[in-house]
C-alpha cells in the first residue's frame, strides 16, 4: 500500500524529509479497526514529530487525523463494522495516517458526522478533542451552560484548536469569549466563529483585556506568557495549556490569586492506554451530533490535493512558518 514517511529528521525542503513509499497491509488485532484512509489532516504536531527523528533506517509514518471507512476490524472490536465511515486522530505509539490503510484502536474512534466530507472531517478530531479535554476536563467549565457567562481568554485563538474552543465555548458553554488574534483575516476568522472580542497579543494583553478572564486557554507558544498570565488571570482561576514550555518556568505568582494550571494532552489516553481511554470515542461521537445538528461547524480551510510527499512537504512548512487559519487538508491517493 501506498505512504509517506521519513527515516531521519531532517529540514522541510530536504528531499528526503518526507518520501513516499509502499509498505505491507496492516492486520487488525483485539479492538483495532483496519481503515481505509480518505483523507487526513496536518497538524503542528507532524512538523515536531518529524524533527524528533526516527530510529535509524527505521520509516517512521506520520499523520494523526483521518477520517475513512473501515475496512476490517480486529476479533475483539465491537463499536464499529466493515463499511462505517470514521473520523480520528490516532496515537503517537503506531504508525499514522499518512497512508492508505491504517489501524486504530476502536476506542478512539468516532463516527463520521454524516453532513461532512471526508475532507471536512479530518480537520475536525485532534483539535476537538484537545479543545474539549482542555476546558470541559482540565478546566472543568460545564458544557451545559452551568457557567454561562464566565470570561475565557482563549490565546491563538485562529489556529486549528483555537478554533475548536470558540465554537465549544459560544455554543455549549456559553461564555463570554476574547480570542488572540492580529491580522485583519485572523481577526474576522475568530469573530466568523463566534469570538465575542479580540486582542492582538503582539500586545500588552492586559492593557487590551480591560479586566480578567475567569479561564485561559493557551493554544499557542506558553514560555512567554507566563509572567503575564497572574495579571489576566482572576482570582481562583484556571488556566490551561496544550503547549508545552522550553523551560522551567515560575509558579510561584499563581499562588497569591490561587490559580489553578493544568496541561492538556490528546494522546495521553491512547498512549498510556488508561481506563477511560472510550471517552475520546465517546467526545468524537457527541462532536459528530453536535456537527450534524448546525451547532458545531468544520474548521477545513483548504484542500491542499492528493496525500503524497510533495503536497505533505507544503503542508508543514507552511505550518512551520505559522500563520495558518483553520485546518489543511489532503484527500485520496
Amino acid at each position: 500500500m501506498k505512504a509517506v514517511g521519513h527515516y531521519k529528521s531532517l529540514p522541510i525542503d530536504d528531499p528526503e524529509s518526507l518520501v513516499d513509499v509502499d509498505v505491507p497491509e496492516p492486520k487488525p488485532e483485539g479492538r483495532d479497526l483496519l481503515v481505509e484512509v480518505r483523507a487526513v489532516s496536518v497538524n503542528p504536531v507532524d512538523t515536531k514529530r518529524r524533527a524528533a527523528g526516527a530510529k535509524p533506517d527505521e520509516l517512521k509514518i506520520l499523520g494523526y487525523d483521518a477520517a475513512g471507512v473501515v475496512k476490517a476490524a480486529g476479533p475483539q472490536a465491537s463499536l464499529f463494522k466493515p463499511g462505517d465511515e470514521v473520523y480520528y486522530a490516532g496515537s503517537i505509539r503506531r504508525q499514522g495516517t499518512n497512508s492508505e490503510l491504517h489501524l486504530v484502536d476502536e476506542r478512539i474512534v468516532g463516527t463520521k458526522p454524516s453532513s461532512l466530507s471526508f475532507a471536512q472531517a479530518a480537520a475536525l478530531p485532534l483539535t476537538t478533542i484537545t479543545a474539549w479535554e482542555a476546558m470541559f476536563e482540565r478546566m472543568g467549565i460545564s458544557k451545559t451552560g452551568a457557567h454561562a457567562g464566565k470570561h475565557l481568554l482563549v490565546l491563538g485563538g485562529a489556529g486549528g484548536v483555537g478554533s475548536i474552543a470558540i465554537q465549544l465555548a459560544k455554543k455549549l458553554a456559553r461564555l463570554h469569549v476574547t480570542a488572540s488574534a492580529s491580522r485583519p483575516e485572523s481577526i474576522a476568522w475568530v469573530r466568523k466563529l463566534g469570538a465575542d472580542a479580540t486582542v492582538d497579543h503582539t500586545r500588552s494583553l492586559p492593557e487590551q483585556l480591560g479586566g480578567e478572564a475567569d479561564y485561559i486557554f493557551i493554544c499557542t507558544s506558553t514560555d512567554p506568557l507566563f509572567p503575564v498570565l497572574p495579571k489576566l488571570a482572576r482570582p481562583q482561576g484556571r488556566i490551561c495549556s496544550i503547549v508545552r514550555t522550553l523551560k522551567p518556568v515560575d509558579l510561584a505568582p499563581f499562588q497569591e490569586k490561587s490559580l489553578t494550571f493544568a496541561w492538556e494532552g490528546m494522546f495521553t489516553r491512547s498512549t498510556f492506554e488508561t481506563e477511560d481511554m472510550q471517552a475520546q470515542h465517546e467526545l468524537l461521537e457527541a462532536t459528530g451530533r453536535h456537527v450534524d445538528a448546525g451547532t458545531l461547524v468544520t474548521t477545513f480551510k483548504e484542500n491542499l490535493g492528493r496525500i503524497c510527499a510533495q503536497n505533505l512537504k507544503a503542508a508543514h512548512r507552511r505550518l512551520e512558518q505559522g500563520h495558518t487559519l483553520g485546518k489543511l487538508v489532503l484527500e485520496g491517493f
